[in-house]
């Protein structure tokens, strides 16, 4: 019997994509692969959250890659902590039943504070000037600094921006592999995140998406090598593809036909004008291909007016509220009253000025946390203003909408038979094979 489960949550992994990964099928061979179909909102930390937890959004709390507060008023987007997971994850439920059952989270989302015994996480120092400062949050405390001994920093300037590739990647696999062999864990959980930028960047089916899979191949090829060193041949592995990347050429502003329409309001501060939540009486947290519409007071009237606002509007496919949510699993009091979704070939930026000129500061900037929504411009660099553009168009790959296609569902190899059910899986199927394979580790 295997003596550890590695489980890897890779984004933008796709079934086409494997046929060109020797190292992964290797790695896979003798077991099973089928279709992983992500439930929407078909977005990093929910389809995170869903396979860790085994539930949809409706129990977890995580309806996106941000939240809005509304009791604060206050945006927050790509927060750490793991208290906002409202139902225990795998390792929770591995701690509880098994003291043995030994459990590491390297990278996943939301899993600073998390009740793993180890645990890696990017987690920058931000000084009052601004100014910010390699770091990661580690347990057992002090382990990030072991790392860095043996790695160098971990190379937060590409694990997200103009500069990201392959390099996060590789520390990633290589503190890992340092981790296993002085922890030993039962369970690995690792997040790695590579095929996300040439895919957002130039297209899924690029030259450069290609590459990026022989990339992400050879890392796999390392950490094989490195896990069997560590801990043995006998290992099992699960690989969960968490979305697919599909191309898109267009985008919709939501926040700005809000604006037009009265709803939204902005106010100036020492960034420049920003968006205003609180003054708003609508408002749009965008994220990929779809956005959550947060209306005053939840008022029926604006509701109604906000869906009407949207339907048949150029490029939005779905407004989703009320039942429909239900549906959707994301009935839950921290989704928006109304969600978007955009159509196949477009994505949904937050952008919310009229004009470039009144763009914000941090518009031009990596600046994951003061955005009202997600922006995949950061991605890319324009050497004339030495800045992040402001160029939507340059965008040629997003996901997100509902998994409706077999272009929109990614993929799921085990190296062992039996473990999958039959037919397509869906994300959230991921935690009871993953709890299957530990309550069979001796």
């Amino acid at each position: 019997m295997a003596r550890h489960v590695i489980v890897l949550s890779v984004a933008a992994l796709r079934e086409r994509d494997v046929a060109r990964m020797p190292q992964l099928e290797r790695l896979t061979a003798g077991g099973q692969m089928a279709p992983l179909v992500p439930t929407f909102p078909c977005v990093t930390c929910p389809v995170q959250a869903n396979m860790t937890t085994g539930t949809l959004p409706r129990e977890h709390g995580v309806v996106a890659n941000g939240f809005y507060w509304r009791d604060q008023a206050r945006i927050e987007m790509w927060t750490s902590p793991n208290d906002c997971i409202l139902r225990p994850q795998i390792w929770d439920r591995l701690g509880q039943s098994n003291s043995q059952l030994t459990s590491a989270v390297w990278f996943a989302l939301h899993s600073k504070g998390s009740s793993a015994d180890y645990v890696c996480t990017p987690a920058p120092i931000h000084g009052p000037d601004g100014s910010e400062s390699l770091w990661c949050y580690t347990r057992p405390e002090g382990w990030y600094e072991t790392l860095m001994e043996r790695l160098g920093h971990f190379p937060l300037q590409h694990f997200w921006g103009p500069m990201a590739g392959i390099q996060s990647t590789t520390w990633i696999v290589e503190s890992a592999i340092e981790t296993a062999r002085a922890f030993q864990p039962r369970l690995f959980y690792i997040y790695l995140p590579h095929l996300d930028y040439a895919a957002q960047r130039t297209g899924p089916d690029s030259p450069q998406a290609e590459a990026a899979a022989g990339e992400l191949d050879q890392a796999l090829g390392r950490l094989a090598e490195g896990m069997a060193d560590a801990l043995g041949e006998d290992l099992v592995w699960v690989v969960a593809g968490e979305y697919a990347i599909t191309p898109v050429d267009r985008v919709v502003y939501p926040n700005r036909i809000l604006r037009e329409a009265g709803l939204l309001a902005v106010r100036e501060t020492d960034q420049g004008l920003v968006l205003d939540p609180k003054a708003s009486r609508a408002w749009a947290l965008a994220d990929h291909q779809l956005a959550h519409v947060f209306v005053a007071e939840h008022d029926p009237q604006l509701i109604k007016q906000v869906k009407e606002l949207f339907a048949g509007q150029a490029g939005i496919a779905e407004v989703v509220s009320a039942g429909r949510l239900a549906d959707y699993g994301l009935d839950h009091p921290r989704s928006g009253d109304v969600v978007l979704v955009s159509a196949p070939d477009r994505w949904l930026a937050y952008y919310y000025w009229l004009s470039h000129d009144e763009a914000p500061r941090f518009a031009r900037t990596v600046d994951i946390h003061r955005k009202p929504g997600y922006d995949p411009v950061e991605l890319f660099w324009d050497p004339a203003s030495r800045a992040i553009p402001l160029d939507t168009s340059l965008v040629k790959g997003s996901h997100g909408a509902p998994a409706v296609s077999r272009d929109q569902q990614s993929v799921i190899l085990v190296s062992r038979g039996g473990l999958l059910p039959p037919g397509p899986v869906k994300d959230t199927d991921v935690f009871d094979i993953m709890l299957r394979c530990c309550k069979a580790l001796t």
